[in-house]
């Protein structure tokens, strides 16, 4: 115990006697952020791809910490707690720093963080208006995407708002399977490209578009493997967040549009948005004969997507609907066999604050051979809530 004292002791005598002024120069310096988001649901039957399980549970728990360091860098870090089978696992979903005020709107972020390809992926599944994510996502980026990497992206000194970036990850979790675990993968496995631009309508309204392409090297599924899972952690009800269906390719585009009277969210606003996916590549094409060959170009590529719409009519009350879909593949020999799963979903929540949620939300899911599940209706009871400082959300 001594050994923990004396630095915790320095640096109590060290604060109490450095001059006021310059504590008082930035409060994160000396008070970093601290939250908790708690998540806790229940759930009348199982979805594909969804870490929520049927009956009672908890969602992700999740505490974060961050702060400027010094005039230059912020730091975060997020670690999320997930109940699976009786066990409580803990990741690490955000670990990283970010330079500030770089010139000409540069910025570089290291180390673990959420992709910013496509537009919910940089967003944290609180903040979601749906209890999750839609299928497209939970099949192509895991739910969200996160991973160990370099970002670097710039605002462009335009008219309207222009966001390009460049990221390069480590790409564990977007790995194609490995039945007998001899691949030989790159060690740098995900390259991303991307770029976001968007503007006003008068007072009103504003809107963003979005481009994004993914490289993967690790994506393609060699002729010999006879499913799509990483491992079994992949799993329907695992917390690995890995993407259930992979390619060398990934393609990306998404629209928002927002609208509040006279640009004031806070007691009515309408939103609009959408995401479409196409996974190319997805088959290691040498691995095949020439009539496989034939068999697997023909349908080499997955898709998917949304489109949502969400209106808060009140300060407290908002409703969703949302419609999604997702087209994949899954090799059987020479074959393919074509899956299908179809989502109707509709939310009503009530907001006593920012900080509180609770959702009532209606699941309609209609599958064509994909990974068991058959055509059902789930409810989903769930609350958020969040403990301690709570930044702004994305746009």
């Amino acid at each position: 115990m001594s050994i923990l004292k004396t630095p915790l002791s320095l640096v109590a005598i060290g604060c109490a006697f450095a001059p006021i002024t310059v504590l008082a120069e930035d409060s994160s310096l000396t008070n970093p952020n601290i939250s908790a988001v708690l998540d806790g649901y229940y759930q009348s039957g199982d979805r594909p791809m969804s870490e929520r399980a049927e009956g009672f549970g908890l969602g992700e728990t999740e505490l974060a910490i961050s702060a400027n360091i010094d005039d230059m860098f912020y730091g975060k870090m997020t670690a999320v707690l997930a109940s699976h089978d009786g066990e409580t696992e803990v990741e690490l979903e955000e670990a990283f720093i970010q330079t500030m005020g770089l010139p000409e709107g540069l910025s570089v972020r290291a180390g673990r963080f959420l992709s910013d390809v496509g537009y919910l992926n940089n967003q944290h599944l609180h903040t979601d208006s749906f209890a999750d994510r839609p299928a497209a996502y939970r099949a192509f980026l895991g739910g969200h995407y996160f991973d160990d990497g370099l970002r670097v992206s710039i605002v462009a000194p335009t008219d309207i708002y222009w966001n390009l970036g460049f990221e390069a990850f480590k790409g564990d979790k977007m790995r194609a399977a490995d039945e007998h675990g001899e691949r030989d993968f790159s060690n740098i496995g995900v390259y991303s490209a991307f770029t976001k631009f968007g503007g006003d309508i008068g007072v009103d309204s504003s809107w963003q578009l979005g481009l994004a392409y993914l490289r993967n090297e690790n994506g393609k599924l060699l002729g010999e493997e006879e499913d799509e899972h990483v491992d079994d952690e992949h799993d329907h009800g695992g917390h690995a967040h890995s993407a259930k269906y992979t390619g060398e390719n990934t393609y990306i585009a998404d629209f928002v549009y927002k609208w509040a009277p006279n640009g004031n969210y806070k007691y009515q606003h309408l939103t609009l948005s959408g995401e479409y996916f196409r996974v190319t590549d997805i088959f290691a094409m040498e691995e095949h004969d020439e009539h496989e060959h034939e068999a697997f170009s023909n349908n080499d590529y997955h898709q998917g997507w949304y489109v949502s719409s969400v209106y808060q009519f009140s300060p407290n009350w908002s409703a969703g609907l949302r419609y999604g879909q997702v087209d994949s593949y899954e090799a059987h020999g020479d074959h393919l066999d074509p899956q299908k799963l179809k989502e109707t979903e509709f939310s009503v929540a009530w907001h006593h604050s920012h900080f509180s949620t609770v959702r009532l939300q209606y699941t309609n899911q209609q599958g064509t051979n994909f990974d068991g599940f058959e055509n059902d209706n789930i409810i989903t009871l769930q609350y958020v809530m969040t403990l301690g400082a709570h930044g702004a959300h994305q746009f």
